[in-house]
């Protein structure tokens, strides 16, 4: 099927979009000493391969079908794709660096938990790994930083508890040093209570009390503020069919979001 045919599925994105991916195949293969003619399809039809499954949450064998390939090679050219794509999403700093030269007053933070339908698996402590208690499903805890508007700026892993995730990749540690040294603040919601003084949320109500005028207040403004944080997880889940529940290894989930977060980003041409 040529690739001009095959283009037709993935109308919804930019041509232009396809087409940066295919250059970064293109250097990946290049930087793998891939001979010209070896592989059964060219970087643009593995790229326009990779962007059906994203966006359209082609299934694999539809997908082999369609390119005249067999399934094996239709993961590994999807999966080649998310390392490529992943490869390039902005690390903590540089995400943090853009913020900050954007003039941003404050930032939000939020964990989503992207679904997957794969089995149960044991964690190191004999709890379910993919296992969420509050959604009561599987899937995967991905944290997601985003600008004051709500525009998805940096995507970091995660599988626990929202302050935990934080803590664990140096979320916390750097998002409290930006507000010490630029008075850059991050806006939560409770699930990252007590994570340190460059976190603003709501206040708790205590329990069996009712909160005072003035903390209610505070409140009704900081949720008012941080409610923009759901449309960088929405931005996410609604381009991209695949996030709406994965069916790859769920140890994959971070990297398709990562990977996903550049789709976006090229696709809109913004990256702060």
């Amino acid at each position: 099927m040529a690739s001009s045919i095959t283009y037709t599925a993935v109308l919804d994105v930019r041509r232009a979009t396809a087409e940066h991916l295919a250059e970064l195949l293109r250097g990946h293969r290049e930087q793998l000493g891939t001979r010209k003619g070896t592989r059964a399809l060219g970087v643009f039809r593995q790229a326009v391969l990779v962007l059906r499954w994203f966006v359209d949450g082609t299934r694999l064998v539809q997908l082999a079908r369609d390119n005249g390939v067999s399934v094996p090679t239709a993961y590994r050219y999807l999966h080649e794709g998310l390392t490529v794509l992943a490869d390039h999403a902005p690390d903590l700093s540089t995400a943090l660096e853009r913020a900050a030269a954007a003039g941003y007053t404050h930032l939000n933070l939020d964990g989503t938990v992207i679904r997957t339908d794969r089995v149960a698996a044991a964690g190191p402590n004999g709890a379910d790994l993919w296992w969420s208690g509050k959604h009561k499903h599987h899937g995967g805890n991905v944290q997601v930083i985003a600008a004051p508007d709500g525009w998805p700026i940096r995507v970091s892993p995660g599988r626990e508890h929202d302050t935990t995730c934080a803590r664990a990749h140096g979320l916390v540690d750097t998002l409290n040093r930006l507000a010490a040294t630029l008075g850059v603040s991050t806006l939560t919601d409770l699930g990252y209570e007590n994570a340190g003084p460059g976190f603003r949320h709501p206040v708790k109500k205590p329990k069996g009390g009712e909160l005072a005028e003035p903390d209610q207040a505070f409140n009704a403004v900081i949720r008012g503020v941080h409610a923009v944080a759901e449309r960088a997880n929405a931005l996410l889940k609604v381009t991209f069919k695949a996030l709406r529940r994965v069916s790859l290894d769920p140890a994959a989930i971070t990297r398709i979001a990562r990977a996903a977060l550049v789709l976006l980003q090229l696709e809109h041409g913004r990256t702060a």
